[in-house]
């Protein structure tokens, strides 16, 4: 398990960055993978080292997560601009940081968590602060004149993730409500990172053929690049996902996952969930996901209740044995949050996603706390994500377990798994992370 960064030892390469202060600080509103803006910024040394950041956002937004702020314009980008958040960066961020060392990222952090004054950054907008938390990570970065996940994990650096790949897309669409968002799946026992690439792809492209069988026509695209669910039973979904593993010669080497985002059919009036047709309660939802293990090697479920349901998810987690119950909306990437999850023994591991927290340090801190506490800590991107997204340095970095990938298709995602391969290139006798070891079936 990885060192986190959390006391004045860290970054371990510090050299050039050392006391190196901030010059000045730009931003600019560009575009996600979605052609939605968001806010970018960059922070440049006296050294005239660069570092830049943008704070991407999902689809599906948890209410605990820290507060995008947006134009709300409806001619420009449908209300989507950030302008707002731009000129908060230029005018209010911007000023207080320069002259300050850029490697002391939590001082820095400190100090716009302060300027902002609220408990979820809603005054200043997360969006604001976490790219330009990201922006000056980067900058001290590059004036030490390493990559950013060495500069995470110094000398100690020996694995990359497993990469998961989220390639059937549920939701509602105009003949099927599909109710568990996400069907992925992992290549947990490849033995090296170009393996494990190959196969995600390979079996992306044996899939279109089944799910093509099965609905009669070629599938469609889903919003997050997957394919778009055939059917609202879930156990359709994952049967013909097991049939591409089959075919595909994976049997031993690949397994299968769920991210439910049960809060998007939650109805609080009845407490109940769509599933397959009918409302079912947190009991009947527990009790079926129990099942889903029972006939398939699943590596996690993530988000199966409510985002607010204490009470169900330590029952999930002493009901279902057989995998891993990761927390995402329940958590938040918030650390009272997951404090709260360990006492009440409600999740096994959370989903890192930074800009959830809004800052860098926050967000790290959350981890240490996860790692303090064996729980399993897995990095995502956002489904409006960017080409650069520091969750890659940091899943390397870190040296977690496994990430949370998209589909192999769009430009962003496939980056993500060019940015593995460069990694694994880079670090002497290169491994994957032991996934294996933490399986529970």
């Amino acid at each position: 398990m990885s060192r986190i960064p959390r006391d004045e030892t860290w970054p371990h390469e510090t050299g050039a960055a050392r006391g190196v202060r901030i010059r000045s600080v730009r931003a600019r509103q560009i575009l996600d993978c979605k052609c939605r803006p968001l806010v970018e910024v960059e922070v440049e040394t006296e050294g005239g080292s660069v570092g830049r950041g943008a704070a991407p956002t999902g689809l599906s937004v948890g209410t605990h997560e820290a507060f995008v702020l947006r134009d709300n314009d409806p001619d420009l980008y449908a209300g989507l601009g950030v302008m707002r958040a731009v000129e908060n960066v230029r005018q209010v961020i911007g000023p207080a940081l320069v002259g300050m060392p850029v490697d002391d990222q939590r001082a820095l952090d400190d100090l716009m968590i302060d300027l902002d004054g609220t408990a979820d950054k809603s005054h200043l907008g997360s969006n604001a602060i976490c790219s330009t938390s990201i922006a000056c990570l980067r900058a001290a970065a590059a004036a030490a004149g390493v990559p950013l996940y060495r500069y995470l994990g110094g000398d100690d650096l020996a694995t990359v993730p497993v990469p998961s790949f989220n390639v059937v897309n549920g939701g509602r669409y105009d003949d099927v409500i599909q109710p568990f968002n996400e069907f992925i799946v992992m290549p947990y026992r490849a033995d090296l990172i170009f393996e494990a690439v190959h196969m995600g792809v390979r079996f992306f492209a044996v899939l279109s053929g089944i799910l093509e069988r099965y609905a009669g026509s070629p599938p469609k695209v889903a919003r997050s690049y997957g394919y778009i669910a055939p059917s609202e039973d879930p156990e359709v979904v994952l049967s013909l996902m097991q049939e591409a593993i089959d075919r595909c010669g994976y049997s031993e080497k690949m397994a299968l996952a769920l991210d439910c985002a049960s809060s998007e059919m939650y109805d609080a009036a009845t407490a109940t969930y769509y599933l397959d047709g009918r409302r079912v309660g947190s009991d009947e939802l527990i009790s079926y996901a129990k099942g889903l293990t029972e006939k398939f090697d699943l590596v996690f479920i993530e988000d199966l209740l409510d985002e607010d349901d204490w009470d169900g998810y330590p029952r999930a987690v002493k009901e279902i044995p057989r995998t891993i119950i990761l927390g995402d909306d329940l958590i938040a990437t918030n650390l009272g949050r997951l404090q709260r999850a360990v006492a009440t023994r409600a999740v096994e591991g959370f989903v890192f996603k930074p800009n959830q927290a809004g800052t860098i340090s926050e967000a790290l801190e959350t981890y240490g706390y996860a790692v303090d506490h064996g729980l399993i800590a897995a990095p995502s991107g956002r489904s409006g994500g960017v080409v650069d997204d520091v969750v890659m340095d940091l899943s390397v970095g870190l040296q977690v377990a496994f990430q949370k990938n998209g589909a192999p298709r769009s430009g962003e995602r496939i980056e993500k798994l060019n940015f593995l391969l460069r990694a694994a290139e880079s670090i002497p006798d290169c491994r994957l992370a032991d996934v294996a070891g933490v399986v529970r079936f």
